[in-house]
């Protein structure tokens, strides 16, 4: 079989889901992931590698700031505060801690930010996304500035994302 048109333009992306998929299984540990600006692609990646059930618990695309307050649980604290907002560490940690919580899995992903082509703010440019990962031992998020068109830093994130279970996983012995 050969490699899903998903990842038509980026055959290590799929070695690096499938090699999260098999380290998870090993562990035996599920994933789960929370995403905004990446609109469920991370998941879309993650699936599309054949045998993911057994590890993928499901996402929220939490596209509306609805979404991330009423299912994920991230706070009118966070939301509202201007200087913080639905781009930021605070959001992205609870983001990924909800998502453990609803789909009830080990290790969460979650993924916020500014894809562009509009929607810069001040100190927050197009490319800013911001990435949290919580397992059982605890939460942590992570600032990237990617670079690019909209499809560009999408695909950034997600190749990122993929990165930031598979390290959470391999903390997991």
């Amino acid at each position: 079989m050969g490699v899903p048109a998903i990842f038509a333009d980026d055959a290590d992306l799929y070695a690096a889901c499938a090699d999260l998929l098999d380290r998870s299984r090993e562990r035996g540990l599920t994933l789960g992931c929370a995403e905004s600006c990446t609109g469920g692609l991370v998941s879309g990646c993650l699936t599309a590698v054949p045998g993911s059930s057994d590890v993928v618990r499901g996402a929220v695309v939490s596209y509306a700031i609805a979404v991330k307050r009423a299912v994920l649980g991230v706070s009118d604290e966070v939301l509202d505060d201007p200087a913080l907002g639905a781009v930021s560490s605070e959001c992205a940690g609870q983001m990924a801690a909800g998502a453990r919580r609803v789909l009830g899995c080990d290790v969460a992903v979650s993924v916020t930010g500014i894809a562009g082509p509009g929607g810069a703010e001040p100190g927050k440019p197009v490319g800013t996304v911001w990435m949290g990962v919580c397992a059982p031992q605890g939460c942590r998020t992570r600032l990237f500035e990617f670079s690019g068109g909209r499809a560009d830093v999408r695909h950034q994130a997600v190749r990122a994302a993929v990165e930031l279970l598979r390290d959470a996983v391999m903390e997991m012995s």
